[in-house]
């Protein structure tokens, strides 16, 4: 079985324990925490993939550092770690929060600019391109990247929406050279 598959499994079985307890948005933070946790803790990761430390011992490590976690969160983990499927951790979690998204009607969006968004800016954006992709709205990750000249270029899923001043000379110089 794929890693997506076994992740989607588990991220639906949890998203419907949260539907039905109406705990979504909580899991959903916490899920998040965890996979901050997990990705950029490179002691936790060695951890976890190591062969020679038990499970007991792994799921005591974790329970440790999420301890203030929802239940439910807790109990998938520990099940993940007693499978050996610690290294779907990330992927249980991204696809939690993928259909979360869906459910209240949001997208992740990556927006690139010069400089720092305001959050009037930030909501602008949302009411604009959240349409144009079929949400409610979006939740916007701001990335300040100097290269880009001027303007914006925005990722909605595999959607780019360039309006970057490097994409628009892009653009010319592809249409006079072709």
């Amino acid at each position: 079985m794929s890693n997506s598959t076994v992740a989607k499994r588990y991220a639906l079985a949890l998203f419907q324990l949260a539907n039905e307890h109406q705990l979504l948005d909580q899991m959903e933070e916490e899920l998040r925490a965890v996979k901050e946790v997990v990705n950029h803790n490179s002691d936790l990761k060695a951890v976890l993939k190591s062969p020679k430390l038990p499970i007991e011992k792994k799921k005591e490590i974790l329970k440790g550092a999420f301890a203030s976690v929802n239940t439910y969160v807790l109990n998938t983990l520990m099940i993940l770690i007693e499978r050996h499927r610690e290294d779907h951790i990330s992927d249980v979690a991204d696809h939690f929060i993928s259909l979360a998204n869906d459910k209240k009607g949001i997208a992740d969006a990556k927006v690139y600019t010069v400089r720092p968004l305001s959050e009037a800016e930030k909501e602008a954006l949302s009411a604009s391109f959240a349409a144009k992709v079929g949400k409610k709205s979006l939740r916007i990750d701001n990335i300040v990247d100097t290269n880009l000249l001027g303007g914006i270029k925005l990722r909605i899923g595999n959607r780019i929406f360039d309006g970057s001043l490097r994409g628009k000379l892009e653009r010319l110089e592809r249409q006079l050279l072709g």
